[in-house]
């Protein structure tokens, strides 16, 4: 009988409960027992869930408190030194400090796992990192696993995706050396599973669909040969792309199984079955993991009954990867509209889907005619409706002229043009966008939307939020200032909510880190802009000061990147729909009288394919589409973007050829080694690195400030340098970003008499 099983489920709850259990421990408001208790009703809750779907084994070790990436290193026992925290005896409040920072240590860097929207902690090796295996913590998830009886299988963060994820913190080193140590570790980790009674054991190795050095896939045989020693069956799961390219190497691996992603590479399929050991389990990754669209059920049983004809017993079946990356029940849709939800699937629906094709393949099909039937009649819907294609959004990309997307001016002639009105200081001080959601913030707009209060009041109670903002930014003395953003759920949320061809969900949430928590657009239909979404506001607040205030929106890579975004069409061709549409606002706020204007575009690494030869088609496409964004813009109008949470040195030309006038990024958490690489490349346009970690509650210094600023000012021009936090506001307290930002503009202003007594 072929198994269905996952590779992860989503841990933050039917109704992000997870979010809600942590920030109360946070905030003092539950002790660590309650938050213990809290995560385990819920572990247990989900698990029970998919044993009631008909799963055959369920995974353990994916649910996580923060990161999944933080828990692979407690399990072996490699927490930064420098936090002086033992693992075997870490506190909860030591395991947040980790994630979080403290006034004594910043947290752990952040960036995103792989292309995806999800960001991991990222470990810190050095030459002297030691390791020791703490398998209790995963130990007692098995036990509460079992006692629902729940056959589990852990799930383990493989070693050399664990090593290569992590940064190397001493120059020269080369983070591989840790290797044997390591393995050492995980050996031990699996004795530990085998004495208590596990029989699988999945091991993620994602890193297997990069483009890997020689010397990493010679480890990868070295090192599955020495875990295999185990007696317990390892099951190997790659995905994320297409690992075809190590089908011998994979196939003759010493492992009980492997899993494909048979959803982002099908392609691969034919390298592996060609030759595939009799002995071996072979994971089908055929349900979509990282979208939201109903599987076609007919082609998805028809390759597996091929499958199943060629494997056997050695077939399993499961989604293409973990389901983290998915929102967790449709059924909670009630007010999404109907036809839509029929062409939805998230995590629960996949898993049943998953019992649907077991159902197919052992009871024959005409034991899911029926669901065979409303999965055919869903496709074809979708397929005819006429709200899906815009014949005026086609008929405008087609008739966009040639180099439509470039600014009619180099950036030295941009520059001189905005400096001659903007008679900005050297090292001018701004913010990224977003300003403190307070709670009679969300209150009042969650108010509006339930109809309690009507649109008079509502603008009357934003309005009051926006000038709030304006007067703190003129009394901290910033420069360039931002309206705050009072009015705006989310920042790709927010602009799809104002365009055709989106459409929300009420309980779509996926984790993006820790506790927060996204709500991704639906991108089903052509994308245009019907009216203005940004102007009234940011018309307002320039009417407050004489200083000039930005225009903030959110670029057409990031909309894309950070929405569920249709599969009928390229995504390059919905990024051009979704730039043009950008292009529309941007051209208003020109003409209503906005002359710095921020279209943010934190996700274009993200989007970066794994494989280096599929980089330059998308670089292309992604630079085109920000550029259309801001196309036809005047000289004088300075355009700004910002990206955090991604490495940018092996992309750097591509961002350059953003033509962007300003640029902010993060650079707080990694002590501005990002800032290097554009040091190194001499940027040549303006840059803001950011100072101020805002997803750390902890404040900086001054003397810190003073050093950042220093490390910046050491690889860009003064004259091209710009100051400001490395991400918005929105999740942080007034008191400390007043302080922080204070802090800030007191250095700042320090620096800059330096700067000019030196001249």
């Amino acid at each position: 009988m072929s198994h269905i099983h996952l590779l992860g489920f989503p841990r933050i709850g039917a109704r992000r409960e997870l979010k809600f259990l942590v920030e109360k421990f946070w905030n003092n408001k539950i002790d660590d027992a309650a938050l213990q208790a809290g995560a385990r009703e819920l572990r247990q809750k989900h698990w029970l869930l998919q044993k009631g779907a008909g799963l055959d084994i369920s995974p353990v070790g994916d649910f996580s408190l923060y990161d999944q990436v933080l828990d692979a290193q407690l399990l072996v026992g490699a927490i930064p030194r420098r936090f002086g925290f033992d693992a075997a005896t870490l506190s909860s409040a030591q395991y947040f400090q980790l994630a979080r920072g403290n006034q004594q240590q910043h947290a752990l860097e952040m960036t995103k796992w792989f292309d995806t929207n999800y960001h991991y902690l990222v470990p810190e090796w050095h030459a002297d990192t030691t390791f020791a295996a703490n398998p209790a913590p995963l130990l007692a998830q098995i036990a509460e696993a079992r006692a629902l009886g729940i056959q589990a299988k852990p799930v383990l963060l493989g070693p050399l995706t664990l090593l290569w994820q992590g940064k190397a913190k001493q120059t020269g080193f080369d983070r591989l050396a840790l290797l044997p140590a390591l393995l050492a570790t995980y050996q031990q980790l699996l004795a530990a599973l085998h004495t208590a009674g596990v029989q699988w054991v999945q091991i993620d190795e994602p890193i297997l669909s990069l483009d890997l050095p020689q010397a990493w896939l010679d480890a990868l045989a070295d090192s599955y040969r020495q875990l295999a020693q185990s007696p317990l069956k390892l099951l190997l799961a790659t995905y994320f792309g297409d690992v075809s390219a190590h089908a011998a190497l994979l196939k003759a691996l010493p492992v009980a199984g492997l899993h494909l992603d048979l959803v982002r590479a099908p392609q691969q399929l034919a390298a592996f079955l060609q030759g595939w050991p009799q002995d071996k389990v072979l994971s089908a990754g055929l349900i979509d993991g990282r979208n939201i669209w109903r599987a076609d059920l007919e082609a998805v049983l028809q390759q597996a009954e091929a499958l199943r004809a060629r494997l056997g017993e050695q077939l399993w079946l499961a989604p293409s990867c973990s389901l983290l990356h998915s929102p967790f029940d449709l059924a909670q849709e009630i007010k999404l509209d109907v036809d839509l939800k029929s062409w939805l699937a998230f995590a629960v629906q996949k898993v049943n889907e998953l019992k649907l094709l077991k159902r197919g393949l052992m009871q024959g099909r005409a034991s899911i005619d029926n669901e065979l039937t409303a999965s055919n009649f869903a496709r074809e819907q979708r397929r005819s409706n006429p709200r899906i294609h815009r014949a005026a959004v086609a008929s405008r990309l087609a008739s966009l002229p040639p180099h439509s997307d470039r600014r009619a001016s180099p950036y030295s002639v941009r520059a001189a043009a905005q400096a001659s009105w903007l008679k900005l200081p050297l090292l001018p001080t701004t913010t990224i966008g977003s300003f403190p959601q307070t709670a009679d913030i969300r209150a009042a707009r969650a108010a509006f939307k339930r109809g309690e209060i009507d649109a008079a009041n509502y603008e009357t109670a934003m309005k009051a939020e926006i000038e709030l903002v304006i007067r703190k930014q003129e009394a901290l003395d910033i420069d360039v200032l931002v309206h705050g953003e009072a009015e705006r759920n989310d920042m790709v949320e927010y602009f799809g909510e104002q365009l055709d061809g989106f459409a929300f969900t009420e309980y779509g949430w996926v984790q993006s880190y820790g506790s927060r928590c996204v709500k991704p657009p639906v991108i089903y239909g052509d994308v245009a802009r019907p009216q203005p979404m940004t102007v009234h506001w940011a018309v307002y607040a320039q009417s407050l000061t004489s200083r000039p205030v930005k225009g903030m929106l959110t670029g057409p890579v990031t909309i894309l990147q950070w929405s569920f975004v249709r599969n009928d069409l390229p995504r390059s061709e919905v990024c051009r729909q979704i730039a043009l549409a950008i292009n529309d606002e941007v051209l208003d706020l020109e003409n209503a009288g906005i002359k710095v204007i921020q279209i943010d575009e934190p996700a274009v690494r993200e989007g970066l394919p794994l494989k280096r030869g599929d980089r330059d088609a998308y670089l292309a496409w992604a630079g085109e589409a920000f550029r259309l964004s801001c196309a036809g813009v005047d000289d004088s109008t300075q355009i700004h973007t910002h990206m955090c949470y991604s490495a940018f040195g092996d992309i750097l030309p591509a961002i350059a050829a953003l033509d962007a006038d300003v640029i902010t990024i993060e650079t707080s958490r990694s002590d501005m080694e990002l800032l290097r690489d554009f040091g190194s490349f001499h940027y040549p346009n303006e840059i803001g690195p950011g100072v101020y970690d805002i997803h750390s509650p902890r404040l900086p210094g001054e003397n810190e400030l003073e050093k950042l600023l220093a490390k910046a000012l050491d690889v860009i021009p003064a004259r091209r340098l710009w100051v400001n936090p490395d991400c918005g506001l929105k999740t942080r307290g007034w008191p400390e970003v007043e302080t922080a930002l204070q802090t800030m503009v007191n250095v700042t202003k320090r620096l800059r008499q330096q700067l000019t007594t030196s001249v």
